[in-house]
């Protein structure tokens, strides 16, 4: 994501390195989520971004054109990169009053092979406890926000070995235990990946249960879809539960106000404001 840990040069060279809600877990979870004990999600399809540092709100209000309509903000994570001086429960009210939609996304624990430093990285011994808290802080940072129950928040992992098999055992165990302690307070969850690594991973374990229910891949080929290039099987994350970082380090202004933005192409649930 857009320098929110990795620089963007290391998060290129990682990505390069690394070179349904679906069958079984995917559909037990879309099931659940049509439960009448669920509260309602909401959803958006169109173009998004995504950038570092949440803008003002004054910005937000230049920029909201119809180019966009959607942005996703950094809600929490001991990963996060940048600092937030923007984004407080009444930024959220005043940017959706503007009729922006929010994607709230959490920069949990990241890979053990993973390149760089970060101030928390999982391991295979504490990647089950790590989720765990995660996911329950995740869901504190968003109701801090004003984001509501219903909501769906983003797990951020970014770029490592996927051929790495205890890595990538760490990395699924982590995801899955941050899944269950989100879902456990009535938030949906999701996961933003890159298309080779931990994308790759949630979309191809045999062991579907317990899998976010919404797939946030990142594949820079400038394509605005969610369908034609998806890169997985296509019974995977139907209906409503894609997003694709498709172009990144955009430098754009728009009302005076210019801001370097990752693009996105978005059909799925966002946060539950209001």
């Amino acid at each position: 994501m857009a320098g929110h840990k990795l620089s963007r040069r290391r998060r290129r060279i990682a990505g390069a390195a690394v070179g349904a809600a679906v069958l079984a877990g995917g559909i037990t979870v879309q099931q659940s989520l049509a439960t009448t004990a669920w509260p309602a999600a909401a959803y958006y399809k169109g173009r998004a971004f995504d950038t570092c540092t949440a803008p003002s709100a004054t910005a937000m209000k230049a920029w909201h054109t119809g180019f966009y309509g959607a942005a996703a903000v950094y809600v929490g994570g001991r990963n996060r990169g940048c600092a937030q001086p923007n984004l407080t429960a009444s930024w959220v009210k005043t940017v959706t009053s503007q009729g922006w939609k929010l994607i709230p996304l959490y920069v949990g624990a990241q890979p053990p092979c993973a390149s760089g430093s970060n101030p928390e990285k999982m391991t295979s011994t504490t990647a089950a406890s790590l989720g765990a808290t995660d996911g329950a802080d995740a869901v504190n940072k968003a109701s801090a926000l004003g984001m509501k129950a219903g909501s769906a928040l983003y797990l951020d992992v970014e770029a490592y070995d996927v051929t790495n098999s205890s890595c990538n055992t760490a990395v699924l165990t982590y995801v899955r235990a941050w899944q269950k302690a989100v879902h456990a307070k009535y938030y949906r969850t999701g996961m933003y990946g890159f298309s080779s690594s931990g994308a790759k991973a949630v979309a191809t374990t045999t062991d579907r249960s317990n899998l976010p229910g919404n797939l946030w891949y990142a594949k820079w080929d400038k394509v605005n879809t969610t369908t034609t290039d998806w890169p997985f099987a296509t019974t995977l994350w139907t209906g409503h539960h894609r997003g694709h970082q498709y172009m990144v380090n955009s430098k754009e202004s728009r009302g005076g106000y210019p801001i370097t933005v990752d693009r996105d192409a978005w059909d799925a649930p966002v946060a539950v404001v209001g």
